[in-house]
Formats: structure tokens, sequence, C-alpha cells
């Protein structure tokens, strides 16, 4: 487990023993999609707790179309995802989320959606569904530790191990147990076990559960100003026969953070370094490491950054694999490297974006992303193309987000070219 997902304001929590401030401190290492904000003060009874909770709803109208060169025809869809949920207050330390999850599609244009048989299309993975997302619970009787069990949307770090894959219309949720304890000044420890991991795929699809005795650990340090440090151990064992290979055990270490370096003007850096190995009747036997380098600056709402991400290859036979990460986030929108190749990958990527605001026109709120990545393999200095991504998102009538979004993968000697595009309004109440 790591840091948060995004590098957030620190916040050094004085007395973390309600869920909520918890939850505020836990964003050095693990996220629960829904925290517990609301529920700052105990209720005088169980009843009082589970009346004076807060409901949510989330809806998310997307259209989405892909083009693919390996493919005869385009593929078009627009599904509307509904989340509605309920938090309770809290009372004796405990406390609870129950959350369900509808998608579905408008009946415009052909796409393969994982379990629909249509293989002419391009795949655009977000099949009907109606579930229960989340449902735990959360007790903090114990001092400045929270435990929490049940299902749950976990995003951990920055979601490139673990992670709900937020971007598809199915959350990717964990049926887990997950301690955070804070006993240490400035440290925060984690612990988790996940037995079923709900995937994105639904319930209809043979993969759609992964029974597992997953296992991960985390220690986050954030006593020197404009940096954490993280130390994490991820041990992924899955039952089926059929995903055996992708079994592993991971640890690692990363320093990230941000300095000021001159009036408005920020500099940003990130370093990690992992190491994996087969684990539980892994049918390969190898090793391989991670390794990512970034720097960046942020100055008058640009940002700006450039990195390279690499997930090392053994020898050509078999590769870093991330299973569980949110993969939409890495390796470009096109999604052409959701599975690592067995001679791994180079992601050599840059990125530009600018955030409008305090310009007093109805431009403000407007966030523009441009990305490149240029793909080569770790063994074999093999090519595999490279990929353009552009997005375009602004806040209208206080409540709804409008996005545009455009991916272009251009291939050499992986997969083939490949446009998508999407268009998409979300809400939450």
């Amino acid at each position: 487990m790591r840091r948060l997902i995004n590098p957030y304001e620190d916040k050094k929590m004085k007395t973390p023993n309600t869920l909520a401030k918890l939850f505020l401190m836990a964003s050095t290492s693990l996220v629960f999609t829904n925290s517990f904000v609301a529920n700052a003060q105990e209720a005088d009874s169980l009843i009082d707790a589970i009346a004076g909770g807060k409901a949510y709803l989330d809806e998310r109208f997307r259209v989405e179309t892909v083009s693919e060169d390996a493919k005869a025809l385009n593929a078009t869809t627009a599904t509307l995802r509904t989340k509605l949920g309920y938090k309770t207050g809290t009372f004796k330390g405990l406390s609870g989320v129950i959350e369900f999850e509808h998608s579905t599609d408008a009946g415009i244009g052909d796409y393969n959606n994982g379990i629909n048989g249509k293989t002419a299309y391009p795949a655009i993975i977000d099949a009907n569904h109606t579930e229960v997302n989340q449902a735990y619970l959360a007790y903090t009787g114990f001092d400045k530790t929270t435990i929490a069990a049940g299902r749950q949307a976990l995003n951990l770090g920055n979601q490139r191990f673990v992670g709900t894959v937020g971007w598809r219309q199915n959350d990717q949720t964990y049926d887990s147990v997950a301690v955070i304890n804070n006993s240490v000044e400035d440290l925060t420890a984690v612990f988790g076990y996940v037995w079923n991991v709900n995937r994105i795929f639904g319930n209809d699809h043979p993969n759609g559960d992964l029974k597992t005795k997953t296992m991960t650990f985390d220690a986050t340090y954030k006593g020197v100003k404009g940096l954490a440090i993280e130390g994490y151990g991820l041990l992924i064992d899955l039952d089926a026969l059929g995903v055996k290979a992708l079994n592993s055990k991971t640890f690692g270490i990363r320093a990230s953070g941000s300095q000021d370096v001159a009036d408005g003007t920020k500099l940003l850096y990130a370093a990690e370094y992992a190491n994996q190995t087969d684990y539980k009747l892994n049918p390969n036997n190898y090793s391989a490491n991670y390794y990512n380098v970034e720097l960046g600056v942020a100055v008058n709402g640009f940002t700006v950054k450039a990195g390279l991400e690499t997930l090392g290859s053994y020898n050509g036979a078999a590769a870093f694999t991330t299973p569980l990460a949110t993969l939409h986030k890495f390796n470009g929108w096109a999604d052409k490297f959701l599975g690592t190749p067995a001679t791994g990958l180079r992601d050599f990527y840059g990125q530009v974006s600018y955030a409008v605001k305090d310009t007093g026109t109805e431009m403000d709120g407007t966030n523009l992303t441009l990305v490149y990545h240029k793909f080569k393999s770790d063994f074999g200095s093999i090519d595999y193309g490279s990929e353009f991504d552009v997005s375009v998102s602004k806040k209208v009538f206080k409540q709804f987000t409008v996005l545009l979004k455009y991916a272009n993968y251009s291939a050499d000697t992986w997969s083939s070219d490949t446009q998508k595009f999407w268009f998409q309004v979300a809400t939450k109440f």
C-alpha cells in the first residue's frame, strides 16, 4: 500500500481517533473512495448513527468510440453509470457504508463488452450490470487506528499496484480488511488482506471475480518537508488456475514530493524502485525490476512533467506485472499495455497541463492536458510505437463536469493503430 492518488497538501493529524480525521490522515497511504467526512462526531445511539448518516448519488454519462486497424468495424456506445450510497454516522467507534452501482447502455452503436460475443468490434469493457459496489464497516475504537472490513473501493498510492479502475463504468472493488495505524508521528503504517477482487467485467464474465489471498503492507514517512518516503510490499496469490501466472511478490520504495524554488514556482520530483518475483504456484520462475523517475515544474497554472517508467523483463520470458492496478492511468489512454509484454516495457513520457483560474471569464475551471508516450521493450530494444493523448474538462453549473478526451496510438511492432474518443458528463450529489 502506498501514497495517495495525487499529492494532496500535507495534514499532520493531532487527534486522528475519529473516522473522518483518520481517513484524512490516511491520505499518505490509503484512500477509501467514500470517506466519512460528514461523521466527525459520535452519535448518542445506534439508531441516531444510522438515521444521521448521509446519502449520496454519483451519475456519469459517457459516449465512447474506438477505431482499431486490426478490427473490421468501429465500436460506439453510450452508457450511463449510477452510484447510490449511504454513509452512516459513528456510534461507539463503529460506522458503515452501503453503495449500489448500476450501468446500462443506451442501445447506441455496437461494441465488444467482453461478454456479448461481438468480437468483430473493438473492446469497450462496460457491460450492463447492477451490483453492491461497496458494503463495509469501519471501527475507530482503538487509539490512532482504524480497522475497515467488507467490500471496499481501495485506491492505494497512485494506483500503480492496487486501484479501482475508476475510469471504467464498473468499479474494481475489493472484499478485504485494512488496518491503518498512526501511532508514530509522521509515520503511517498499513496492513491489508484481500480475499476477492470484483473486477470491471461484471459478474456474468468468467473472470468477473477473482478469489485470492493477497496481502499488502506499507510504511509512509512524511517527517521531511517536501518529501514522502514509502516502503511497500504486495503479495498476490490468485486461486484460479488460468491466472496463476499473475501471482507475484513485490517489494519497493518510493520517494516523491515538491519544493518551492521561486515565487509561485514548484519543482516536482519522484523516484521509485521495486523488485518482483514469482509467488504461489506461478508457472514462471522470474525476477524483474520496476523503475520510475519523474521531474516536473508547476508555475502559473502550468504543470510540465517528463519521466521514464520501466516494467522490466526477465530475459524476454516473463515481465513485471501489475494486475490489480488502475491501468488506464498509465502507459497511454488507448490501453494498449493493459498486460505487460514478456519483453517488458519502457515508457518515455512527457505531459503538459494547464488549469485556467482567476481570469474572471467563462474559461475558469477549464483543465487541459496533453501527453506523449514513446514505447519500447525492456528486453531486445523492440520499438512498440508511440501515443498522443489530449483531454479538456470543465465544471459547469457548479455541479456538472464535462470531459472531452482523445487517444491516438501509432503502432510499430506491437498491436495496431488505434484511436479512441470520449465525451462525458458527470455529477455528484
